[in-house]
């Protein structure tokens, strides 16, 4: 452990970065541990309960298409029976959850932490991000459980997994960029959780999470892909996961331009409502 500290240490020191944004960096990751450790404190099962949400999810998903209303899914990779649809249900949920729950809670970030808005040198733009990494290091759980059982059903690990980063960072600008933006106009008008609540559930039933994308009329199909980042989002998990192969590309491409947008909007707009979060609080 102390070599491996050595090395980060000689890595940090050669990197451009000034020693602020390591600061910052590192009193981010003591916040996400401790968020983390909080969630769950003092339960039997800890942090296997986020696990655990999310499979009863999938469960519950998969009895009420593939049994009840017999939905059947054909994927190239794996075999065609009703644990398949579970397992390319479950790929969709992931980004989606990851996504959800972590601006739902970073929306309450800043109007939940009053002490540390009042505190003059704390970095407040670290406040919405905490959250958010924690609900996605949760997702990672359901993940690794995910290409487990994808890996005894195609008998393969598939190489494209390598390329899971290039979809968590649009997934992770676009959550923070929401959450920065939702952060700080809650802290002035109290009602934008609870309709935060709303738009996602609506958003999740315009996205082909519980059914596939080919269900969608052809004249609008391309609306939902190249409009709604979450759609190129779940596909393409689905193809690095489930196919192996990458099919949408050009939509993550476009799904990429509009969280770094949403990501600079949300950002610039929580930095403009910044100086007053203590005078409201």
């Amino acid at each position: 452990m102390r070599v491996f500290a050595r090395k980060a240490g000689s890595l940090r020191r050669r990197l451009p970065i000034n020693e602020r944004f390591w600061a910052k960096f590192d009193l981010l990751r003591t916040l996400v541990r401790r968020d983390l450790e909080a969630r769950y404190k003092g339960s039997v099962l800890g942090n296997l309960w986020p696990l655990l949400n999310q499979l009863s999810q999938l469960l519950i998903y998969t009895y009420v298409f593939s049994v009840v209303l017999k939905v059947k899914l054909s994927i190239k990779t794996l075999p065609e029976n009703n644990f398949t649809f579970g397992l390319w249900l479950f790929a969709g949920l992931l980004p989606w959850i990851a996504f959800s729950g972590g601006l739902s809670q970073a929306a309450s970030s800043v109007i939940g932490q009053p002490n540390l808005v009042k505190k003059v040198v704390f970095p407040l733009g670290l406040l919405p991000l905490v959250p958010i990494l924690s609900t996605f290091i949760e997702s990672s759980f359901g993940l690794i459980v995910l290409i487990f059982f994808v890996a005894i059903s195609s008998h393969t690990l598939h190489t494209t997994l390598a390329l899971l980063p290039l979809v968590w960072i649009p997934q992770l600008l676009m959550t923070a960029g929401l959450g920065y933006l939702t952060a700080g106009v809650t802290v002035f008008l109290r009602d934008i959780p609870q309709t935060l609540t709303v738009i996602l559930n609506i958003w999740m039933y315009l996205t082909p999470i519980i059914y596939p994308a080919s269900a969608i009329p052809e004249e609008w199909r391309g609306w939902v892909f190249w409009l709604n980042p979450m759609t190129a989002i779940a596909e393409v998990y689905r193809d690095i996961v489930l196919v192996g192969e990458v099919k949408h590309w050009g939509e993550l491409g476009v799904a990429s331009l509009i969280a770094l947008a949403m990501f600079c909007g949300g950002l610039w707009c929580y930095r403009r409502l910044r100086p007053a979060f203590a005078d409201v609080l």
